[in-house]
């Protein structure tokens, strides 16, 4: 019986003979996964030849001018996906140069692929990233002259329409060198002083007011050439020239904020990058005190540390938490505490918790923490509030209740029971039916309720309440 399981011992003792016919039988009549054993035979010869076959997939993919259908989209990605690792592990070994031309004619076909196709669900896109991943790891082995790579790169991002490009500045970080990003710095800078051609102000002659469509054009233009400036002034280590970017009220945005002072602390520059922060922080709690910015408080710790504030760090550790139920911050917190110190913190930890609001938040800090008696005392005194409908935390919690915690258990799987049941959720009927066998399996580990309904009340209660719920009972055995 071993010897018929699919794996690849029982498949290499059949021989090189019987695998071929099998392979033939395989590939017949299904011309893409034809072309990839081609490509593969021609790849094991010589990184030419294989190249000469990628080519032609790429001639005929331009060619084509047919809409690819979502039922088709899947195949065709994987078949790109094998493309690009053909390129980097079987051409790329030998050949970087080579690899790389190919690689960057696999970008380009981007845009062509992308009118071709509804790539809402990003399988075309994730391709573009792992070409562009493969390049990178390529790129300290190209031997291309840095000055034509800047333009090549200069040229590309000109026209990134799809993003397909993003990225390519630090991808090829190493073959361009001191002089391939001075001449992309260069060009970029060019670029903002020229005045705006036909072909800019084309992208927007849908635009009436003449003043208007120059703005949108010079803006469209500017961005391009500051993603340039930005990533060459990263490269450089020129923090300032990155900042030069950003406004005064970008520079307190969530998302920009915590890049700014991370390149500031690295400069040695940790009382800028604190202030930078302190700004973030100020506006995100006025704007959307809801809001939990986890990379924005990172820098703020590390902005903290870096200027040895360990009070103020403290202090901020023990904010997140508060804020959030957050167990990292708990933990770092604890272990810059002193003896004693740590063990009334954590007391005033679970009192934060066992109030904290939603309750579900507080049963995943219990989850993640772990801290299974604190979740059953949280369930046992607020049982009211628990949402049936949040079963991503019920489900685990419960399970990992049950042992110990049975009553607790039972409390959250009879919250998921109702929340089906009474939201007619008929896809849920299936859990609900096993959380209903759990319950039935618990009963015998509780000797007191606590108040609870007893579990054949329970089951009375819900009969009545749901008694035309066919399709739900129809999956349990009620004594």
């Amino acid at each position: 019986m071993a010897r018929k399981t699919l794996n690849k011992k029982n498949l290499v003792e059949l021989g090189a003979d019987v695998l071929a016919e099998l392979l033939l039988e395989a590939v017949k009549g299904d011309a893409a996964r034809q072309r990839r054993v081609r490509m593969v035979l021609s790849a094991d010869q010589s990184p030419q030849e294989a190249a000469a076959d990628v080519r032609k997939r790429f001639a005929s993919i331009r060619r084509s001018g047919s809409f690819i259908s979502w039922k088709t989209q899947k195949k065709f990605a994987k078949e790109l996906t094998d493309l690009v690792t053909l390129i980097e592990m079987r051409i790329g070994s030998d050949s970087p140069d080579l690899a790389f031309e190919l690689l960057w004619d696999l970008l380009h076909l981007a845009p062509g692929i992308h009118e071709r196709t509804d790539d809402s669900n990003g399988l075309i896109g994730d391709v573009m990233v792992d070409a562009m991943e493969a390049i990178a790891r390529i790129s300290p082995r190209i031997t291309k002259d840095p000055i034509e790579l800047a333009e090549m790169i200069f040229e590309a991002l000109r026209d990134n329409g799809y993003g397909e490009f993003d990225h390519v500045v630090p991808a090829l970080a190493e073959p361009l060198g001191r002089s391939g990003l001075e001449r992309l710095k260069a060009l970029a800078e060019e670029m903002c002083a020229a005045p705006l051609t036909e072909a800019q102000l084309e992208i927007y002659d849908f635009v009436s007011d003449p003043e208007r469509q120059k703005e949108l054009a010079r803006d469209r233009r500017d961005h391009t050439a500051k993603m340039i400036l930005q990533d060459v002034a990263d490269l450089q280590g020129d923090v300032d020239a990155w900042l030069s970017r950003y406004t005064a009220e970008q520079l307190t945005y969530h998302t920009i904020a915590p890049e700014a002072a991370v390149r500031l602390l690295e400069a040695g520059r940790a009382e800028e990058a604190l202030q930078v922060v302190e700004n973030a922080l100020d506006r995100e709690t006025h704007d959307s005190a809801w809001f939990d910015p986890p990379e924005l408080d990172e820098a703020h710790f590390a902005c903290l540390e870096a200027l040895g504030r360990e009070e103020d760090l403290r202090r901020a550790l023990w904010a997140r938490f508060e804020r959030c139920l957050c167990p990292d911050a708990l933990r770092r917190l604890l272990k810059r505490l002193p003896d004693f110190d740590d063990v009334e913190a954590e007391d005033r930890a679970r009192e934060v918790v066992l109030s904290f609001t939603p309750i579900e938040a507080g049963l995943a800090f219990c989850l993640s923490w772990p801290d299974m008696a604190l979740a059953a005392q949280l369930v046992l005194s607020r049982y009211e509030e628990i949402d049936g409908g949040t079963y991503e935390i019920l489900t685990p919690a419960a399970e990992a209740l049950s042992s110990a915690h049975p009553l607790a258990a039972v409390l959250i799987w009879r919250s998921l029971i109702e929340f089906a049941l009474e939201r007619a959720r008929s896809s849920r009927y299936g859990h609900a039916a096993r959380h209903f066998d759990a319950c039935a399996a618990a009963d015998a580990a509780i000797s007191d309720y606590q108040g609870h309904a007893e579990h054949r009340v329970f089951i009375q209660d819900l009969q009545n309440a749901h008694a035309r719920k066919a399709a739900f009972w129809g999956r349990v055995a009620v004594s």
